[in-house]
């Protein structure tokens, strides 16, 4: 059995928070969302023994569940180095004018091409600034899957305007990153549906 994939659709927003899991239950939980504890009530209802949390990027429709599953699992928060100073700061993470300012302090800090292997669950970094400085997918290359946050969407991309943000250096990331990828990868992003890199060569419009 390679890795699985799962998914739970959080906030209103429509957050898309996966978990990766391997034959063994242990799993990674990609963007936690707002709901860490619900998360974690789900995942471990199921037999799943969550072994750590990796964020795609720091704004606040990814970030805000992340010190509570932490606290549950107590497990370590991996983001790329590059988020850090959002993550950070409330003002550019977009918390700053909600109820419940956030900041997240990661544990281990990523860097481009970085493999990472947690209790047999293995994928690579891919930076991808655009959406914000720091972006970055997830690559499962042995099982064609990547995780791409908000950087690619099925028949579209992320959004540039919020703090950080860059649609000329979005573009170049996912054309020079993205799409040198196999066409069969499938794709699951932070909102919206599942894709192919094949079929976004073919039918985003911004490619």
């Amino acid at each position: 059995m390679g890795i699985k994939l799962g998914r739970m659709i959080l906030s209103s927003i429509g957050t898309n928070c996966y978990f990766a899991y391997n034959e063994d239950k242990a799993a990674l939980v990609f963007d936690p969302g707002d709901d860490g504890e619900g998360i974690y009530d789900r995942l471990t209802e199921k037999g799943f023994r969550i072994a750590g949390i990796v964020l795609t990027h720091g704004h606040f429709d990814h970030i805000m569940g992340v010190d509570a599953l932490k606290k549950k699992a107590d497990c370590q928060v991996y983001a790329p180095a590059a988020e850090e100073k959002l993550l950070s700061d409330p003002e550019l993470n977009c918390t700053s004018d909600m109820d419940r300012q956030c900041t997240v302090k990661p544990d281990v800090l990523l860097e481009d091409g970085e493999i990472v292997n947690v209790e047999g669950i293995s994928f690579r970094t891919i930076l991808t600034p655009g959406h914000t400085a720091g972006s970055a997918c997830f690559y499962f290359e042995d099982d064609r899957l990547l995780i791409s946050g908000d950087t690619l969407f099925e028949g579209s991309v992320g959004r540039t305007d919020l703090p950080t943000g860059n649609m000329g250096e979005l573009v170049r990331s996912i054309k020079t990153k993205l799409m040198v990828l196999p066409d069969d990868v499938e794709v699951y992003p932070g909102h919206g549906g599942q894709t192919t890199i094949g079929e976004e060569k073919k039918y985003n419009p911004f490619f």
